[in-house]
């Protein structure tokens, strides 16, 4: 088992997200943006995306062993795919959905530190980067060049991505797994409130 990390550590690990986590309203705010940093915020600036990528850290967290890099690696690769049938037109029915079902569903299994072999963990999570993914392709401003703003998406879900595994790594104490589970409590209502506006 991995060594816990220490509190000092996981604010280090969560200090980008710190800084942008005050502007994450809606998915507005990229005008005036390069393609790289529009991309970089879109993650940031939207609540359904934002909780689900932190939800991957933690839940990666709470399985430990290879999850600690499988689930953060899966999530990004898969959602680039996605990213890319959505910048070509490709449909994906139920998408909002899909985000929204991705908050309740991770953080319920953060709230109840549910556990899944690595492959069922992996395929879980890359089915919700599919819909996160196309979400980030489709909603592309005009005028960003695609692979600048991919580049930013990525690189902003895997920050996402290492705030939740640090702050997850740091929460393995009594006190520290009652709060992760908390978390993981109202990241799964967040979704539902999405869930409800997308149904």
């Amino acid at each position: 088992m991995p060594r816990p990390v220490s509190l000092k550590s996981a604010l280090i690990l969560a200090l980008p997200l710190a800084t942008l986590a005050g502007q994450a309203m809606a998915h507005t705010g990229h005008a005036g943006h390069s393609g790289l940093m529009g991309g970089f915020l879109h993650p940031m600036l939207g609540w359904d995306h934002l909780v689900a990528m932190l939800a991957v850290g933690l839940w990666a967290a709470s399985l430990g062993g290879r999850a600690l890099y499988a689930l953060p690696l899966a999530f990004p690769l898969v959602m680039a795919l996605g990213a890319l049938a959505g910048m070509a037109g490709i449909a994906l029915p139920g998408v909002e959905a899909g985000i929204a079902a991705s908050g309740v569903v991770l953080g319920l299994l953060v709230a109840f530190g549910l556990r899944a072999p690595l492959s069922v963990s992996v395929a879980l999570v890359g089915v919700f980067a599919l819909f996160h993914g196309h979400a980030h392709g489709t909603e592309m401003p005009g005028g960003y060049g695609p692979l600048a703003y991919g580049a930013g998406f990525v690189l902003g879900t895997m920050l996402l991505h290492l705030a939740g595994l640090g702050l997850g790594l740091a929460a393995r104490s009594g006190a520290g797994r009652m709060a992760m589970r908390a978390a993981g409590g109202l990241i799964a209502l967040t979704g539902a409130a999405f869930l409800l506006g997308a149904a």
